[in-house]
């Protein structure tokens, strides 16, 4: 808002503000060190809510500069004090309460619980098991041994996704469970494991219900867009994540442009700022603008639910209404310190919330470092608007990847102008995908209509990040943890430094640049990937099995989909397949199928084989939702089946029946296939066991083959004769690093070698590709980075 303005000396070599004491500069060190040491320890919430008091009093005294050090000094024990005591009492309660010694002892309970936020999707619990949600809630009350005791406390429930689906913040619901405690650095007081669906007690809060028709109807109102811009655009408009594309998301993370995926402080400054100009044209009071604009400031936090930076932004534009309201002016940085320090005070645990530290990082560089920026930009020959976006972009990076690293472990090196593309088009698709979303409440056709215009925006933010995010060396890896962390931060004020002359800041520039533009295009050189001349390629995808065999021309036949989609997206990405002639689910567990967005992901898929037994029914319903408006059939594999594609020809061995009764029926009624790429077989079971490798034996089966994927990931449920039966000279072995089923299995292992055939494993190298070298079979890997 227009009234929200920094002011600060600014350096007119940098455009830095200048802190009037060293001391300043020493606390606001002070506090960064503990954010970033609360990354790595037990007590990580309470060094954050120092870490956060302390930079807030510093950036408190950079806003008024003529406080008296000791003053400031004593205003920053008051705040760590102030903040530490409500923490303490969460911590305590936390951990030593009658809810937590119940969490320790694993009680069976029923439980009455009020639903704080929407549930958050999880991966399965097992190739086998349905996929999982973890849901925000209130505990009330608890039932043990027929007896109910009032028993408050904030618990993580994990249940089945299918069961929570519609369930809205301020439902009251019924369960029962199984305790358990959080995590060591939580201050939630249990974990609550599900046994049975929520029984809905009662209604959701009206204006809960409210905001879900709402949210609903700017679903409806997308339907008909494009399914990456329909996906993004609730996620910008209300928070809403459910349909975001996994693959997109993660490509919007490598970009550097996370924050536009879901619903921020951005969002809620354009809608209240965008509401308080229209005001102001019409010539409203500054009360009734204040006034106004409060009302929808709250509304949109209910829409948008209250994430940490939504939070941060409203309690700013709150402040900012009141002296709106009241005639009095505020300078921006007083008015961040105290929305800090008030959100800390109402909710101790935003303090070891990541989401929040960015937020309130990031809107302090925009204020402290983005001005001075653009004005330097500026006074250089770059035009306005483009001055602003550089510096903004530049600014927010600079403040946040200290933090991001430490967490991730990586660093974007396009993040700038990634957000220098993006952020033009953000408060057009906020905007009128926000107009959407209020009337299709009213009436569909005119929201459908703003949903579309809203698409256009939507699609703009896709390409770019798509662009970006795919990118080879888009990011680099970078030591993770406070360490990581605390080095990168110095290299951070090392550069800042330097940039004070102007020699350093030129040749600084000029080394940058030089790097991003020989590490993203090279990269892709050195690496070397794929192969020349590549036969197949078993892709790193987890516990699971992806494998990609090359029909030819940016073509492939895949077989399963591995646990996860990015994995997947990323290895045919890499492999530059953009079409897949057929793709092959051998069953339906969810460590073949979960990855299937994967493939799909801005692919065509002509042809689509599956298993003949639709089990289990979980993996099965996200095959066919996955599919649903592809226009591609799924056809059930029967043995003696043929099909070509390219270079690659395909023979269906088996299941010859279904099985009933086995250890494992859907892993033993897996497609067989003998694959032929180029004159080498290869031998693809899928998890057969040892009753379906029998069953083949027994028919007679020719199962020789040039290289073997061991079947169900190495399990020693495999019988010796079938792995000798292949006569194989190479065997891959598609298994997930540190798996908790002790695949592959030592016997198995000890059985290739005793049949003198090699094994090459995803866990140990990475994505494997095979090719002939003069008739040799050469494994060739490409370690994950």
């Amino acid at each position: 808002m227009s009234e929200l303005r920094g002011r600060s000396r600014e350096d007119p070599g940098t455009g830095m503000s200048q802190p009037p004491d060293l001391r300043l500069g020493l606390g606001a060190l002070a506090g960064w060190a503990a954010v970033l040491w609360g990354l790595g320890h037990s007590a990580g919430a309470v060094a954050l809510a120092a870490g956060v008091a302390v930079l807030g009093a510093a950036v408190l005294a950079l806003a008024a500069r003529r406080w008296p050090v000791l003053f400031i000094g004593a205003f920053a024990v008051c705040a760590a004090a102030a903040l530490l005591a409500p923490l303490a009492v969460r911590l305590h309660h936390a951990r030593d309460g009658e809810l937590s010694r119940l969490a320790r002892a694993g009680a069976e309970v029923s439980a009455e619980l009020q639903v704080r936020g929407d549930p958050r999707p999880l991966g399965s619990t097992g190739p086998a098991g349905s996929p999982r949600t973890a849901v925000d809630a209130q505990l009330r009350a608890v039932q043990i041994d027929g007896r109910w005791t009032r028993l408050p406390g904030a618990v993580l429930v994990l249940g089945p996704a299918d069961a929570w689906r519609g369930v809205l913040p301020g439902q009251r619901v019924r369960l029962d469970g199984r305790l358990s405690p959080p995590l060591p650095d939580n201050l939630l007081t249990a974990t609550l494991l599900a046994r049975t669906e929520p029984e809905l007690l009662g209604r959701p809060p009206w204006w809960q219900r409210g905001a879900g028709r709402v949210r609903l109807g700017l679903q409806r109102a997308s339907a008909g867009l494009p399914v990456l811009p329909r996906g993004l655009l609730p996620g910008l408009v209300d928070g809403d994540t459910s349909q975001l594309d996994p693959v997109l998301a993660e490509r919007f993370r490598v970009a550097g442009l996370t924050h536009l995926t879901a619903v921020s402080g951005t969002n809620l400054s354009l809608v209240v700022g965008a509401v308080a100009l229209l005001l102001r044209r019409l010539r409203a009071s500054p009360k009734m603008i204040a006034l106004v604009s409060a009302v929808v400031l709250v509304g949109f936090v209910v829409l948008a639910r209250p994430s940490p930076s939504v939070l941060r932004a409203a309690a700013m534009a709150g402040i900012a209404l009141v002296a709106l309201a009241t005639g009095r002016q505020r300078a921006a940085l007083p008015v961040l310190a105290a929305a800090t320090f008030g959100l800390l005070l109402w909710q101790p645990e935003l303090a070891a919330d990541f989401g929040f530290a960015l937020s309130v990082v990031a809107t302090a560089a925009l204020l402290l470092v983005a001005p001075g920026w653009a004005a330097v930009l500026r006074r250089r020959g770059v035009p306005a608007g483009l001055a602003e976006a550089v510096a903004v972009a530049a600014a927010a990076h600079l403040v946040t990847v200290p933090i991001i690293a430490g967490i991730s472990g990586r660093i974007s090196l396009v993040a700038v102008p990634a957000n220098v593309l993006a952020e033009p088009v953000v408060a057009a698709a906020t905007i009128l995908g926000l107009l959407a979303a209020l009337s299709s409440v009213l009436w569909l056709p005119p929201a459908a209509l703003l949903a579309q215009l809203a698409g256009w925006p939507c699609r703009w933010l896709v390409w770019v990040a798509e662009y970006f995010g795919s990118l080879p060396g888009a990011s680099l890896p970078w030591p993770a943890g406070v360490r990581g962390g605390l080095l990168l931060a110095g290299l951070s004020a090392i550069v800042l430094l330097l940039c004070r002359r102007p020699a350093a800041r030129a040749l600084l520039g000029v080394a940058a640049t030089l790097a991003v533009l020989i590490q993203i295009p090279g990269r892709a050189v050195l690496i070397g990937w794929p192969p020349p001349g590549w036969i197949v390629v078993a892709c790193d995808v987890g516990q699971g099995d992806g494998l990609v065999l090359n029909a030819g021309a940016g073509s492939a036949v895949v077989i399963d989909a591995g646990p996860d989609p990015v994995p997947m997206d990323r290895c045919l990405h890499e492999l530059g397949v953009t079409r897949v002639a057929v793709l092959v689910l051998s069953h339906d567990h969810l460590d073949h199928v979960g990855g299937l967005r994967g493939v799909l992901h801005e692919r065509r898929v002509d042809r689509v084989l599956s298993s003949p037994l639709p089990e289990p029914a979980s993996g099965y319903r996200l095959v066919l939702a996955e599919l649903a408006g592809r226009h591609v059939p799924i056809e059930q594999a029967h043995t003696g089946q043929r099909l070509d594609a390219g270079q690659v020809r395909l023979d269906v061995l088996g299941p010859g029946h279904l099985f009933t009764g086995s250890r494992s029926d859907p892993n033993n009624s897996s497609v067989v296939l003998r694959a032929t790429v180029a004159g080498v077989r290869i031998l693809l079971p899928g998890d057969a066991e040892v009753e379906a490798q029998d069953d083949l034996l027994s028919a007679g089966t020719d199962l020789r083959a040039d290289i073997l994927k061991v079947p169900h990931h190495g399990s020693a449920y495999s019988d010796p004769a079938f792995l000798q039966a292949s006569h194989a000279r190479l065997a891959l072995i598609s298994v997930g690093a540190g798996n908790s089923y002790g695949h592959p299995s030592p016997l198995l292992i000890g059985e290739l070698a005793r049949l003198g055939i090699p094994a090459a494993r995803t866990d140990q190298q990475g994505d494997i590709a095979v090719v002939d070298r003069a008739g040799s079979l050469v494994p060739i890997v490409r370690s994950a980075s």
